[in-house]
């Protein structure tokens, strides 16, 4: 079993033009509402892949019955911490005559301490029993930095952590099975320029060095690279014939990762999963809706180089 948690859940607004121009009245050709922000689209990502997964985030507002209407309707366990403070809205603007994205985000509610304890303790008994947890997302204000931390203490499973900054740092020493920045954020928490392949291979093995048994960095159709304590791995993205949103793709890739390390597949092979995920979020205009069969079949395209 798998679950995904994170404090960061949002209610997304998806737009599509035909052509959007800044400063003029545009009017959509499609309007689109869904859960989404990293904890919901992994946990949609999850169940559509067919993991037996659950699902933990604190919703509130209007935006909390939608979304747990939402996850019903697609059959994915979704354990709400009710919070006072209303789920955030983003929006998505998709230009299809430039190929185009625009995210407006905004950042999470602040939380209580009954809310992050009401959290932690919902996390601590659904993560007893998992065999893998991802934990996504930024934290809100209110919550310490050693949240993420803490919680790996309160878990046996193979911890997966897309985190960035001082929570990625401080939760390293509780030896995480992956971490997985992209490049811009790995530079961001080491306070660097990791424009440079060299460069960004040093700052991933200094992860490894701090606890981390594997890193995983994106950065979009750049080459994906994987490190561990002895081995380095350079992953060329699958060409995508037909990009249609690539927000979340992150987020697609995580839960590809989650799926095969729970199946017991070899780290870098369910690396390849999650990259195929990512590729086949690429194909859909809403977050989180994956194809198994389509994911494994993109997977098995994909090599693995090793690198030095």
């Amino acid at each position: 079993m798998i679950v995904a948690a994170g404090l960061s859940p949002a209610w997304q607004q998806i737009l599509v033009f035909d052509a959007f121009a800044p400063g003029a009245v545009n009017r959509a050709r499609e309007v689109h509402w869904c859960g989404s922000g990293k904890v919901l689209n992994v946990g949609a990502g999850l169940a559509h892949l067919g993991a037996e997964s659950h699902t933990i985030a604190p919703l509130g507002g209007p935006a909390r019955e939608v979304i747990e209407r939402e996850f019903c309707a697609m059959n994915v366990p979704l354990r709400v911490i009710a919070c006072r403070e209303p789920t955030r809205v983003c929006t998505t603007v998709l230009d299809r005559a430039t190929s185009t994205t625009t995210e407006l985000v905004k950042d999470a509610r602040p939380l209580g301490e009954d809310e992050i304890a009401s959290f932690v303790d919902a996390f601590a008994r659904t993560a007893a029993t998992a065999q893998v947890v991802v934990f996504s997302g930024s934290l809100p204000s209110g919550v310490p930095l050693t949240f993420c931390r803490d919680l790996l203490a309160r878990t046996s499973a193979a911890v997966i952590l897309d985190a960035r900054g001082p929570e990625l740092l401080a939760a390293l020493d509780r030896r995480p099975r992956l971490v997985k920045p992209n490049r811009e954020e790995l530079g961001h928490t080491l306070g660097r320029d990791l424009s440079g392949d060299q460069e960004l291979l040093a700052a991933m093995r200094e992860l490894n060095q701090r606890g981390a048994e594997w890193v995983v960095v994106t950065g979009g159709k750049k080459p994906v690279w994987v490190t561990s304590h002895d081995a380095t791995f350079r992953i060329v993205p699958p060409p995508v014939e037909r990009m249609v949103n690539p927000i979340g793709c992150g987020d697609a890739l995580a839960a590809g990762l989650a799926w095969g390390i729970e199946r017991g597949l070899p780290v870098i092979d369910s690396v390849r999963l999650g990259m195929a995920a990512a590729a086949n979020r690429l194909e859909q205009l809403l977050p989180g809706r994956l194809a198994a069969a389509r994911v494994e079949q993109i997977a098995s395209r994909i090599v693995a180089e090793v690198a030095s």
